[in-house]
């Protein structure tokens, strides 16, 4: 068998593009559902922060 087999009819290598390609849309799809998930916990962390940003100045303007 050789190292390298690649074959004289070229409709073999459709299986293998389908694959890649679907591969390839998945990891796609995947990629953009934790970009967006990503971006709603940065604006929670982000009002979570300024809520207890809030709170210890009120807290310190309390101790005064």
């Amino acid at each position: 068998m050789e190292f390298l087999y690649f074959p004289d009819d070229k409709t073999e290598y459709i299986p293998g593009l389908i694959s890649i390609v679907i591969c390839i849309i998945v990891a796609y799809i995947a990629f953009r559902l934790i970009k967006k998930y990503s971006k709603k916990q940065e604006e929670k962390a982000k009002a979570f922060e300024q809520e207890v940003y809030r709170k210890m100045k009120e807290h310190e303007e309390d101790n005064k």
